[in-house]
């Protein structure tokens, strides 16, 4: 079974040296970083066992100001390589890598005390009984990247920590990380497969943007792979999407698997008092998130959403990092119920969003179909009286819920039954619009005013956001189709000195017309369609 492997430790201690000593990669690609001679962003690079197996390493930066990054990129691994210098012993990040580790449960691995050729045997010795008081269940390896001594005990090391444990079977779930374009390939996502498999062709959707993808490649240590496995490193090309469609901390996942979570109930682990407000990091994401707190519990109401599922780890920081969580409910009710807590804790699988049963049905709390019909009403209550309707939830559960909560659902929106747009206060500005209407277009700001009045047969839309009155519109329709009854076809300059309009106004109406299918354009002419032909309008 695939693994990854994370690196930690205090800036300058040489993990990032002994990375390329390992793997023959410089995985400072920054130029940034090249210049400055310290990692800044995550590093990417297979690492290959003794017994033929092949790790994917992630290498992290160690310094404070970058421990968000650190934390993006120790999530999903399964071990862990601690560096600590020689010459320093075990500093600050060293102390808070390894917290950080702990709480996102990652608890097998190696500690490698680097540069020991620059240090005196009595030296090298107390660093090394540091480190195995530091870190006591792990092996500890003096190495050097220098003069390579200690390259092959610390990847026996690493061989024998290197066991696979079973996975759950849960749908995939990968965790971006990094996002580029190459050329000829387009725009590439990486990140760790936490759970699933994700082949070329697969469709998946990207949240938080709800935008659905598909897969078109699929690398592990660079070479193409049919499927990717939980666990290894992963690249994955998605045409037609754009760069910037997607960020770190954003996740690729099996449609309707998972679900978007503002909520988060948890078990702490406490390193330090837990303020009220605190950063949440989860996945390779960090949200703000007020922490309410019943007991050795918690339920996390984050300022932006999440995928998460429960056993998931999250750590907390501020400032510094104060503790984590292991998640009990990732998509609870609004509560601080110390029994409800418990509860789940005990194993209890309680439900409150939409969730299917071993028949394939929607179960869900009354409490969640309560908080969905409470923000739906909200949003009908704020929408336009000229479109009295909202957004649709694109979650594969709204079919069934909108019908239960008596909603009509009309293409991607929704309304209340039987309600209709209507003008209100605004009459008298349609009236006055009307007023201005002709057959040379009129600039009109609000679009929805605009496809109102058009519904009302008020008025003809042409062009972006340009108008013209009905009986203009039906005036110039006659004109043409005469024409080309007459003719066979029309030029835009023809049908221009028949309107005695201008160019602009001329193409505006053409193109309103071909939109319409009313005409065909065959080069610099249009023909009516056949059924405009037959009916003579």
């Amino acid at each position: 079974m695939p693994l990854t492997v994370g690196t930690a430790g205090h800036i300058d201690h040489g993990k990032t040296w002994l990375v390329r000593a390992l793997t023959g990669k410089d995985t400072d690609r920054l130029p940034e970083e090249q210049s400055r001679g310290i990692s800044i962003d995550l590093g990417y690079a297979p690492l290959e066992l003794p017994d033929g197996r092949t790790l994917s390493l992630v290498d992290v930066p160690g310094h404070e100001r970058f421990v968000r990054t650190m934390v993006a990129g120790a999530t999903g691994i399964d071990l862990f390589l601690l560096v600590i210098d020689a010459g320093e012993g075990a500093r600050p990040q060293t102390h808070e890598h390894l917290a950080i580790l702990r709480l996102l449960g990652v608890n097998r691995g190696v500690v490698a005390v680097t540069k020991a050729d620059a240090v005196e045997p009595e030296a090298l010795e107390l660093v090394l009984e540091e480190a195995r008081e530091l870190v006591p269940q792990s092996a500890v390896v003096a190495v050097s990247a220098k003069t390579r001594a200690g390259l092959d005990d610390l990847r026996r090391a690493l061989a024998r920590v290197a066991v696979s444990e079973a996975r759950d079977e849960a749908p995939a779930r990968l965790y971006v990380d990094r996002v580029f374009t190459l050329r000829g390939i387009g725009t590439v996502v990486t990140g760790t497969l936490w759970s699933g498999r994700i082949a070329p062709g697969d469709n998946l959707r990207a949240e938080p943007t709800g935008m659905d993808v598909r897969v078109r490649s699929v690398q592990v240590h660079d070479r193409e792979v049919d499927a990717a496995d939980a666990g290894q490193r992963v690249a994955v090309s998605l045409p037609g999407v754009q760069r910037h469609d997607l960020r770190r901390g954003d996740v690729l996942v099996e449609p309707g698997a998972y679900q978007l979570t503002y909520r988060l109930d948890v078990e702490l682990d406490e390193l330090a008092p837990i303020p009220p407000r605190a950063l949440v990091h989860h996945g390779t994401s960090a949200a703000l998130a007020r922490v309410v707190r019943a007991g050795r519990f918690a339920q996390l109401r984050l300022d932006a959403p999440v995928v998460a599922a429960r056993g998931d780890r999250v750590v907390l920081r501020a400032g510094t990092t104060v503790g984590g969580g292991l998640i009990l409910d990732a998509t609870p009710p609004r509560h601080a119920d110390l029994e409800r807590f418990e509860r789940t804790a005990a194993g209890e699988a309680l439900v409150h969003a939409p969730v299917r049963d071993e028949a394939g049905r929607w179960v869900y709390s009354d409490a969640w179909l309560a908080e969905l019909r409470a923000e739906l009403e909200a949003l009908l209550d704020a929408a336009d009286p000229l479109d009295p309707g909202a957004p649709a939830p694109a979650e594969p559960w709204a079919a069934e819920v909108l019908q239960r909560l008596g909603l009509e659902r009309r293409g991607a929106r929704i309304y209340r039954p039987g309600a209709v747009g209507s003008l209100g206060e605004r009459e008298d500005e349609a009236v006055e619009l009307e007023a201005r209407l002709g057959l040379e277009p009129v600039k009109v700001d609000d679009g929805t005013l605009a496809r109102f009045l058009e519904q009302q047969q008020r008025l003809v839309r042409v062009g972006d956001g340009y108008a013209i009155s009905t009986a203009a519109y039906e005036s110039a329709r006659d004109i043409l189709v005469q024409e080309c009854g007459d003719a066979g076809r029309i030029t835009l300059a023809r049908f221009r000195d028949l309107l005695g309009t201008s160019r602009k106004t001329t193409q505006l109406l053409l193109e309103r017309f071909d939109a319409d299918g009313l005409t065909r354009r065959i080069g610099d002419e249009r023909v009516l369609r056949r059924a405009a032909a037959r009916t003579g309008s």
